[in-house]
């Protein structure tokens, strides 16, 4: 695998670190800022809202820059937005920060997946597109904590530079080890891109990553209080969990992405599968402390299995204008976790007890199936339609004689 990838797991890894440490650190950025925790809550709404518009919005603007700049770009970006943030004099300012933080995220996994996999051969795509996201969830089994550390002892704003730093080695890795070659590659324009971007066997894909990854966050966003409430753990020890979680993430992300590149939508429909037998078998695994660290590996395993199969079959389906829709994807990620938490609170508020988040994924693994099954469907029908087609052919006729024809 080239080294180019490891400067994409490099800009990940800072992306990964700064989208989920603000959950660790609500209570340290609430306190010095003299604002409620709930309140503090909405840096998190605000990352993601810059996620679902940078991702498709950036992505169409850069349409016809070279891959590479735009990398290094997004990443420049990126260092500007946590910068800002450890500067934030209050809430409002640290918002925006926040926001622009968020405008490179879905761009950078959308343009990025398109240049990895433009960088192996072609029955080795869906293994380099897991090779990039690798840094996202090992941000999750080292980044997180060790940032999280970093600002329960030195201060929030700390910990904001330091993902700067590591912005600033992403910069620095991409220009040294993305091949300008691989990277410039004739851009398809924003026009082609959006042209792409519009075919129903793209919005399917689409879809299935909402309801997909919706399944995950419906029950991951509540597994704190699934592990204390239910499982019996004490507080101090969901940090733990959590870096489980990562080492099952990872687990199936690099699973995954082998798996797919011999059959992407089997490897697809088999993730789904395995996700909605470790949603319904939660409430029975969430009753000792043991299997509950089992579900919690579990989940992350056979959540992130999916992860680059749906990121490959959204590029396949616009393969005219591939950036566009992949980084639209990233943005479908970022939906699932705002639609999933929402419906998995719902089913909390409904009184149906603290693992019932998990039995409403499993209701979202459903929903993707039937979405996966139709666009299955999709691509069936469009394969066998020419062979029924009968196409008319013009055939011109003969130039007259004395006459010059132009090639």
């Amino acid at each position: 695998m080239p080294l180019a990838l490891l400067a994409l797991a490099v800009g990940a890894f800072g992306i990964g670190t700064t989208e989920f440490v603000m959950m660790g650190l609500l209570p340290e950025v609430a306190d010095d800022l003299h604002v409620s925790i709930p309140s503090a809550g909405h840096l998190v709404s605000a990352y993601a809202l810059g996620v679902v518009i940078g991702a498709p919005l950036l992505a169409a603007v850069t349409a016809r820059l070279s891959r590479r700049t735009v990398l290094i770009g997004l990443m420049a970006l990126f260092v500007v937005g946590n910068t800002l943030s450890a500067f934030a004099p209050d809430q409002h300012w640290l918002l925006a920060a926040r926001f622009l933080s968020g405008l490179p995220h879905g761009a950078f996994f959308g343009v990025g997946a398109v240049v990895a996999t433009g960088l192996v051969a072609p029955e080795r795509r869906a293994r380099s597109v897991s090779l990039m996201f690798l840094g996202l969830t090992v941000a999750n089994i080292v980044g997180v904590p060790v940032a999280t550390f970093v600002g329960q002892h030195l201060g929030w704003r700390a910990t904001f530079l330091g993902v700067g730093l590591i912005g600033l080695v992403a910069i620095a890795s991409l220009a040294l080890l993305v091949p300008r070659d691989h990277a410039h590659a004739e851009s398809a324009g924003l026009r082609r891109e959006l042209t792409a971007l519009n075919a129903l066997p793209v919005w399917l894909a689409l879809g299935t990553t909402v309801a997909g990854f919706g399944a995950l966050f419906a029950a991951y966003s509540y597994i704190t209080p699934m592990l204390t409430d239910a499982a019996g753990y004490a507080e101090g020890s969901v940090t733990v969990l959590l870096a489980l979680f990562g080492v099952g993430a990872t687990v199936g992300n690099l699973t995954g992405g082998r798996l797919a590149d011999r059959s992407m939508r089997g490897t697809l429909f088999g993730g789904l599968a395995a996700l909605g037998v470790v949603l319904a078998l939660f409430p029975l695994l969430m009753r000792t402390e043991v299997t509950a660290a089992l579900a919690v590996l579990l989940l992350g395993t056979a959540a992130f299995v999916t992860s680059s199969p749906l990121q490959l079959m959204v590029m396949e389906k616009a393969s005219a204008g591939p950036s566009l829709a992949s980084s639209a994807n990233q943005g479908a990620f970022n939906l699932a976790n705002a639609g999933g938490a929402w419906i998995g609170g719902l089913a909390i508020a409904a009184g149906f007890g603290p693992t019932s988040p998990a039995v409403a994924g499993l209701l979202l693994v459903v929903l993707g199936l039937a979405v996966a099954a139709t666009a299955a469907l999709v691509d069936r029908r469009r394969a066998a339609a020419p062979a029924g087609r009968v196409v008319a052919v013009h055939v011109p006729e003969p130039a007259p004689e004395g006459s010059v024809l132009h090639h």
